[in-house]
């Protein structure tokens, strides 16, 4: 992860609309009718309903997919009692984390009262506007008393995320945990350091899931918790040991299970080696444990570690849990979120993690292939299977415990609502990042001497994405990053013109030259070929000086095409490559193609683009359902245009029968299933969901893509080339900083898939 300073912190938080989040219509609102019906005087009818059935709020309003996210700034993170209105930036951020990851809206509510009888008034009060509250940041015991008394008096879920989320994350970590170093859960002896709001609905959630009471010994600052000390509140009485113990090192002796919610330093390597066989440690405290991760890895060979940090296996990050919890809770309509809806959400995440991931995960997360064990206990945060495995559980939990008000009836339906709620939004390039810093690869900018350029190669190396190399004019780049203001620490500049170059010039011309001389490459203009930017830097890749390399095109994008082809060449068993676009809508995601290649594609060109874009949709963890698009439906022409796509299809459905594919259609036919389905019932695809459509010409995907995107309906990803034997990736001159910087991202995946292999 790229070191966070405080100047970066406030740029982000300040540039261009100041804070995180912003409201946007849902309806339209264009004319003087959608005015009328919107506000006065049709807003009055959706009133009069919920008068008379408060249930139809969920029909008509949009609180059944609304969180509050409500603190009194008592307990903000690790900053403690702030006030309010300081943790406004952290309430504003836990709104982003419930959009981005569940698809919910989220109003961030700062209460300037610490008085817990006035704090459950003030919410209660305005709970009618919310689905469900999370409360976040309150200070403990003040938190038991606002929970409790608000899950109560309010008919809506509630949840104080900071007690149950660390909870419920930490519970699926100790249930695998304690699966792989082979104990039961009946028999661990369990250590909590730490008192607070946390650790006590954790301790709570553990012996709900089976630990036994008399196995616990809580500690704080004082030292262990005993039934004879004064002074203890309830909380505390209820962990207050009568054993003989009184030190934390003392209570370690002889435990299966370390579990710390407290502060730096307090646990040793010593105190590690004296805990029983194939300990436990989960060291929460942040940002620094109670035992650094390596000190405690060190300590002995057997012990499971984990920590609330990122840079470190087993992270216990509440992202994991909250907004799928949020989220089932809202869509069932639950009353609350209670125990067994809890339980539920443990066992989805902890069984989630023993399911093998996802191939581009698998294949990529880290130097070795990612699988359920010490080091992987947990799913990643950005699992994009949290959301479908999570959200069901919890729904399914409330409607068996009777909370629900509208259960689900048909949980396939739902799996496809929640698979569409808000498309990708941005959690593929995330996921595909994250998945690049586990393993760094060497990444060619061809272009250095662009301001985007070289601000995606800093941005790349500072978020530690990839190792990228800008050729160009170390010169001229130097002054170009003193303009921008750019640090190019970690950017490693190469100057193919330089002298000392000359020898790497030759090597690449001389291995150009053997490859394809047969087709008119004679050493001496190969070796001309060498002072292009763009030449080398494929030849980087092709001569496996570097992993990948993105390419600046200022020009139609057939013609690199050719020279693409050329340097690195085509896969086997294919005639043709091409290019896909990823397009990101409040529909759903889908990918499109080919969109600069080949500009008038033959049928055999459609069969190659159509298994090509196959083989890049599962790239991206998607399950590809095509439908080969026409201005003719099924055979309703016969113009040459339609015929070449039908027996591409034709031709398709004979070779290659598992793919799924049809056509020719129309792009509404191929997007509206039940329409599709109703009026052609022959078509393979009946049932499914079409996500990648296969353009019938270049013209006809290059225009649609940039007219959608002109239009700000969803976000565009490309151009991503498939079918090359190696990752050369070529983007228009002028693509912005994040169009070249996700490029150079993809590129950096595939690279190390290749490298696997």
């Amino acid at each position: 992860m790229a070191k966070v300073t405080k100047e970066m912190a406030l740029e982000y938080h300040e540039e261009g609309k100041p804070g995180k989040i912003e409201v946007v219509p849902t309806k339209p609102y264009s004319s003087q009718r959608d005015l009328a019906l919107a506000y006065s005087p049709g807003v009055a009818f959706p009133c009069l309903e919920i008068e008379q059935n408060p249930e139809d709020a969920y029909r008509y309003t949009n609180k059944g997919n609304l969180v509050g996210v409500i603190s009194n700034g008592t307990a903000v993170l690790g900053l403690g009692d702030i006030g309010a209105l300081a943790g406004k930036p952290v309430m504003e951020g836990k709104a982003l984390l419930f959009k981005i990851f569940a698809g919910l809206d989220a109003f961030d509510i700062e209460i300037n009262e610490k008085e817990p009888d006035k704090v459950i008034e003030i919410v209660k009060a305005i709970s009618p506007t919310f689905g469900g509250i999370n409360l976040e940041d309150i200070k403990a015991p003040e938190c038991f008393t606002i929970e409790r008394r608000l899950k109560e008096e309010c008919n809506i879920p509630i949840m104080h995320d900071d007690q149950h989320g660390t909870a419920i994350i930490s519970a699926a970590g100790l249930l695998n945990a304690i699966l792989i170093q082979g104990k039961k859960i009946e028999d661990i002896k369990l250590v909590v350091n730490g008192a607070g709001a946390a650790a006590i609905s954790c301790t709570r959630l553990y012996v709900a899931l089976g630990v036994n009471p008399q196995n616990v010994v809580m500690c704080d600052s004082k030292g262990v918790i005993r039934a004879d000390r004064p002074g203890l509140n309830s909380q505390k009485k209820e962990f207050a040991t009568t054993r003989d113990l009184h030190t934390l090192a003392e209570a370690l002796e002889g435990a299966d299970v370390f579990l710390g919610l407290s502060v730096k330093g307090v646990v040793t390597r010593e105190m590690v080696q004296t805990m029983a066989p194939k300990p436990i440690v989960f060291a929460l405290a942040n940002p620094d444990p109670e035992i650094a991760y390596e000190e405690a890895i060190d300590s002995r060979p057997d012990v499971i570690v984990a920590t609330g940090r990122s840079d470190y296996p087993n992270q216990i990050n509440n992202v994991i849990g909250f907004p799928y919890i949020f989220r089932g809770a809202l869509d069932c309509g639950a009353s609350s979120i209670n125990e067994e809806m809890k339980i539920a959400a443990v066992h989805a995440i902890a069984d989630l993690a023993r399911l093998p991931v996802p191939a581009v995960v698998d294949e990529a997360y880290g130097r070795n292939n990612i699988k359920f064990g010490r080091d992987y206990i947990l799913p990643k945060p950005l699992d994009p299977r949290l959301l479908l495995c999570v959200a069901p559980a919890v729904a399914e939990a409330a409607a068996k415990s009777g909370i629900a008000s509208r259960p689900i009836k048909d949980w396939e339906e739902y799996q496809v609502r929640l698979r569409k709620l808000m498309g990708d939004d941005g959690k593929m390039m995330r996921r595909l990042a994250e998945l690049a810093r586990e393993d760094p690869r060497r990444v060619v900018i061809c272009e250095g001497n662009t301001d985007n350029m070289l601000r995606a190669a800093v941005r790349l190396a500072n978020d530690g994405v990839c190792r990228p190399v800008v050729l160009g004019n170390e010169e001229m780049i130097e002054k170009r990053a003193n303009r921008l203001g750019l640090e190019l620490a970690g950017v490693e500049i190469i100057n193919p013109r330089h002298d000392r170059e000359e020898v790497t010039r030759h090597r690449y011309a001389s291995i150009l030259a053997s490859k394809k001389g047969r087709d008119g490459f004679t050493y001496d203009l190969a070796l001309e070929k060498m002072f292009d930017r763009s030449y080398f830097g494929m030849m980087m890749v092709e001569s496996g000086d570097a992993d990948s390399c993105v390419v600046a095109t200022y020009s139609a994008g057939e013609s690199i095409a050719e020279d693409v082809a050329t340097v690195v060449g085509i896969q086997d068993g294919f005639k043709h490559f091409a290019t896909m676009h990823v397009l990101n809508t409040r529909k759903g995601t889908f990918f499109i193609a080919d969109t600069a290649v080949n500009p008038d594609a033959d049928t055999e060109a459609l069969v190659d683009i159509a298994r090509l874009s196959e083989k890049g949709v599962r790239f991206f963890a998607s399950e590809p359902v095509m439908a080969m698009l026409s201005y003719s439906n099924f055979g309703s022409s016969q113009r040459p245009e339609a015929t070449r796509v039908a027996e591409a299809v034709r031709i398709l459905h004979e070779k290659y029968p598992d793919l799924k594919v049809d056509g020719e259609m129309q792009v509404d036919f191929a997007l509206d299933t039940k329409r599709r389905d109703e009026r052609f019932p022959f078509n393979t695809l009946k049932g499914k969901n079409v996500n990648t459509l296969i353009f019938p010409n270049l013209t006809a995907a290059n225009v649609t893509g940039k007219f959608l995107l002109s239009m700000g309906i969803g976000s565009i990803i490309g151009p991503i080339q498939v079918g090359l034997k190696k990752p050369v990736y070529f983007v228009n001159g002028n693509a912005t900083e994040t169009e070249i910087y996700d490029i150079a991202t993809i590129s950096a995946v595939e690279s190390s898939l290749m490298y696997k292999k």
